[in-house]
């Protein structure tokens, strides 16, 4: 397909202001098609005016119309067949397969939006009805529902260029709930994002919705973000990336005239704790599923186990022999771009430069630079030592893991209360490990989101119940999620009417309950026609 460059700006296809860019295909340095334009303020002035003038009729759609919108938007990925996964593969290096099944799991999302978009729930409507007779004062009618906020700003992030990017799960949300969307596209993945960009700009004409609902920005660097983040009708901005990038745009978004959230996804080691008697009897099985976990997608997912903590006890030898022969075979691969290979090659090199630090096991074959590779490696060091060396604890965005040795299961808790926030903590453990497992489950959901047991983290599921997000670093804000229908809690906020005129109430809040949704109704929950 062929490409045009330019920034999409309320259903139109501009060129930017700035200076234009070329990608290299991370694979063997080729140049890809396509010149891009960068964005300037004047294009992010055109595409947040247009978002704030779209918003008032976004927001009065109807839930079978803001459905039908995300469902329109699968199709028309789906169209673009191996275009797309084409395009995808030689700008990200990321195998076909895995593209075709993160395409999966982006049109998925978008089903599961439209589902909770038509369901109506997410509102969380409550009534409580007005008693004239109650003294010494009458209770006033009171109704409760969470409302979309506005324009919210998505930034693509570099590792999930599909199902974290153009239309991942930032931008679902924020539809779904009825908030026009500026993405602003991964300067790594340009023409992959133009191509979804366009999927759905055709999925908005197709279902009549106004032009300023979506836009899409193409650029790189602090300059434009930070324009995104401080314009007056960004009302909050969604993130997938590194923690420096995370803290620019947090300081960008609260030091605004009027401040807004930054919903950012940074960084996390999700530690991995292996208990004694899971260790004793099944430590070899451990050691190869953590270094698959740890080399899938050449390291770079955010549930990524980056520090194991081992008991050196009965079978430890036995599981460092596992993962050293593990690590030995896997194949180096590319990475996602350049920046992100010299910076695993950086942090690899700072942390083994801490003289207590030591190689456990590396690939056997080189990496080769000339395809921007990266080799897997596994380091060890003492509890001591890491407790010592904060750098340790940090997020290295490759496939390297350290191994972390402790004297015994209460040294477990001590390291678990020393680690920062995390997206994920897992604890191989059997049935008697449990026993005094309790206070390191503590510390381990003390920090982080999600706790998984006797697996590995790298798989998230989309689904309701999924939390993905934890404390500071990990997520600027522990309380949400960035992954499953919960996300859409994002760009909501509550709003009471209190003795509203019948006329006035949305259909949400109306006695007849027109949309038949699931309401709280003085204390009590029903999807019934009618009030008590």
């Amino acid at each position: 397909m062929t490409l045009c460059g330019d920034n999409l700006i309320a259903g139109a296809w501009r060129a930017g202001a700035g200076a234009p860019f070329t990608v290299q295909s991370p694979l063997d340095g080729a140049p890809l098609p396509g010149t891009f334009q960068e964005a300037q303020a004047a294009d992010v002035d055109a595409a947040l005016g247009a978002a704030a003038e779209a918003f008032g009729a976004f927001r009065r759609t109807t839930p079978e119309q803001r459905a039908e919108f995300l469902l329109r938007i699968g199709e028309e990925i789906m169209a673009l067949g191996d275009a797309l996964l084409d395009r995808c593969h030689r700008e990200t290096a990321l195998p076909r397969e895995r593209l075709a099944g993160e395409r999966g799991r982006t049109v998925g999302q978008l089903r599961l939006f439209a589902q909770a978009a038509r369901a109506g729930s997410w509102v969380e409507a409550c009534i409580d009805t007005a008693d004239p007779t109650r003294s010494p004062q009458p209770k006033p009618d009171l109704r409760r529902m969470l409302v979309p906020i506005g324009p919210v700003v998505v930034f693509g992030a570099s590792n999930f260029p599909l199902a974290f990017s153009v239309a991942g799960g930032d931008t679902a949300s924020a539809l779904a709930t009825g908030n026009p969307v500026i993405v602003k596209a991964h300067e790594a993945h340009p023409g992959t994002s133009e191509l979804v960009a366009g999927a759905i700009n055709r999925a908005r004409e197709a279902c009549g919705l106004p032009a300023g609902i979506f836009s899409m920005l193409q650029g790189s660097g602090h300059a434009l973000g930070t324009l995104l983040a401080q314009h007056p009708h960004t009302c909050a901005v969604g993130l997938t990336g590194s923690l420096a990038a995370g803290r620019a745009l947090l300081q960008a978004a609260q030091t605004r005239p009027v401040p807004i959230p930054l919903f950012a996804e940074m960084a996390s080691v999700n530690p991995v704790f292996v208990l004694p008697d899971a260790l004793r009897q099944r430590g070899g099985p451990i050691a190869q599923a953590l270094c698959a976990s740890i080399t899938l997608g050449v390291g770079q997912f955010c549930t990524k186990p980056g520090v194991i903590f081992v008991v050196s006890g009965p079978g430890y030898e036995d599981f460092c022999t596992a993962l050293r022969a593990a690590i030995a075979a896997v194949v180096p691969g590319s990475m996602l771009h350049g920046g992100i290979a010299r910076g695993y090659a950086q942090g690899l090199r700072a942390r083994r430069a801490l003289a207590p630090v030591a190689l456990l096991g590396a690939a056997s074959q080189e990496a080769d630079t000339n395809r921007t590779q990266a080799a897997a490696c596994i380091l060890t060091v003492t509890l001591d030592t890491f407790l010592a060396h904060p750098l340790l604890a940090e997020e290295i965005f490759g496939p390297c893991a350290i191994v972390v040795s402790v004297p015994c299961s209460a040294d477990l808790v001590r390291a678990a209360a020393a680690l920062p926030g995390q997206l994920t903590a897992t604890l191989y453990a059997t049935d008697a490990d449990v026993v005094q497992a309790r206070e390191l489950l503590d510390q381990a959901t003390a920090r982080a989101g999600r706790i998984v047991f006797n697996g590995a983290p790298t798989g998230v599921e989309v689904t309701a119940a999924m939390q993905h997000g934890g404390p500071w670093p990990a997520s600027s804000d522990a309380r949400f999620t960035s992954v499953g229908t919960a996300a859409l809690r994002r760009f909501v906020r509550p709003v009471c009417l209190q003795n509203a005129p019948a006329a006035l109430l949305p259909p949400e809040l109306q006695d007849a309950n027109p949309w038949g949704i699931w309401r709280l109704v003085n204390g009590e929950p029903t999807n019934k026609t009618g009030l008590p």
